[in-house]
């Protein structure tokens, strides 16, 4: 089986060559989809989560409240620390049970950890191959705004609040433009899938190769 990382920065674009790699026949494993799962309430996570942080990150339903519990942790990095000492090993074993299903039913498949902050968690360690999802940044600003219909200085905010898309190219062995068409994503994108299909195994820490 071959596994490599994806990543990206905010705006750049991730999510959408995660669908075209998926539409190749790449087997996905969407870090931020089991980051959601795991603090469900009454989950292990959740109980640890509300015990530190207070009912006051709660939505009337019992779930937590995202944006609520991102305002506190932003704004402090400790408790960002202890958020992230929370959910980090819970995220990661359940990557690590995904993988070894995929490893059971499908050993030829490519499967690929989508993990947005890979690089910050110093997990490229982790991946032979990892690839980065890019854009200037300057294309990065221009589509978050249109996206979230941000301010620039909001927008700046959020974007220097991650490492610099420039810093994670340097951590990258495979990067994938999106700066131009979404065809021009697509085809990129497709010929990154066929060169991994193509190599050996690649060595990951989750899958114990």
């Amino acid at each position: 089986m071959v596994v490599a990382g994806l990543t990206g920065g905010i705006a750049t674009g991730k999510s959408t060559v995660a669908r075209f790699l998926a539409e190749c026949g790449a087997q996905i494993i969407d870090a931020d989809l089991i980051a959601h799962a795991v603090v469900r309430k009454g989950l292990p996570a959740w109980q640890r989560i509300v015990e530190h942080f207070g009912e006051r990150i709660l939505r009337p339903d019992g779930e937590i409240n995202r944006e609520r519990l991102g305002d506190i942790v932003f704004a402090d990095k400790d408790a960002k620390e202890v958020l992230n000492g929370i959910v980090h090993p819970e995220v990661f074993g359940e990557m690590g049970r995904q993988l070894s299903l995929i490893e059971r039913d499908r050993p030829e498949a490519l499967a690929i950890m989508d993990v947005p902050l890979l690089i910050e968690a110093g997990m490229e360690r982790a991946f032979s191959e990892v690839i980065l999802v890019y854009v200037p940044p300057e294309i990065q600003l221009r589509r978050l705004m249109e996206r979230d219909g941000l301010a620039e200085a909001a927008a700046r905010a959020r974007i220097d609040a991650q490492m610099p898309i420039e810093e994670k190219r340097r951590h990258a062995s495979i990067v994938i433009d999106n700066s131009a068409s979404l065809d021009a994503t697509r085809a990129s994108t497709f010929r990154v899938f066929h060169r991994l299909c193509k190599s050996k195994s690649v060595s990951s820490v989750f899958s114990g190769n």
